[in-house]
């Protein structure tokens, strides 16, 4: 999935993309999120990119949208699933794992204020119209308080039962992956390394 920015002139960028670890039928609120993506070739990632792009500019948004694909990974054949031209769960993820603040420039972006014209408040320095570039990973686990509710199944799908989630951050998947899954539970100490047979 991906992040992008529209102002009024046709200025827009993409803020950031996300993948799904879950496969598709299960709610992004119930799924492993990292970003950036992966497992995406360079063409792929610029083909999804280029379409987002297209999208927010053929629906005239104004503001923020999230695009999210469902993308064969045995070809480049790919899907449109969802449109949000709103800020959503996955906008927060994304403005937390970018540090671009895009509910504040999605409010002035709604003002009519250019994209140019819009000061990085993060950085102070850059403008909003520069997308932010990622030399490290993160991760988003769900968690879930299901021992509360006995009658409810565990089983996760397309409706979402997550009550919270956690975001970590390293140099690497591995390393972000493995803060993640220490953040979930206090008692859970992740993935042992030494593999016992």
């Amino acid at each position: 999935e991906y992040e992008v920015v529209r102002d009024a002139f046709d200025n827009c960028i993409t803020v950031c993309n996300m993948e799904n670890v879950d496969p598709l039928g299960i709610h992004t609120g119930e799924s492993i999120v990292v970003a950036p993506s992966q497992t995406l070739s360079n063409k792929e990632y610029n083909m999804l990119r280029t379409t987002a792009l297209n999208v927010i500019r053929h629906f005239g948004v104004v503001g923020e949208c999230n695009i999210q694909y469902a993308l064969n990974p045995n070809s480049e054949e790919y899907y449109i699933i969802e449109v949000n031209a709103r800020l959503s769960r996955s906008s927060a993820l994304a403005s937390k794992a970018t540090g671009y603040p895009l509910a504040y420039v999605a409010a002035k972006l709604a003002l009519g204020v250019p994209l140019p014209d819009i000061k990085n408040s993060v950085t102070g320095v850059t403008t909003a119209c520069f997308e932010p570039s990622l030399d490290y990973c993160v991760v988003k686990i769900p968690r879930w308080d299901l021992h509360k509710f006995s009658r409810v199944s565990t089983k996760i799908g397309s409706s979402m039962k997550s009550v919270g989630e956690v975001m970590a951050i390293g140099r690497k998947f591995e390393e972000a992956f493995q803060k993640a899954l220490r953040m979930v539970d206090e008692n859970f100490p992740g993935f042992d390394p030494y593999v016992k047979q």
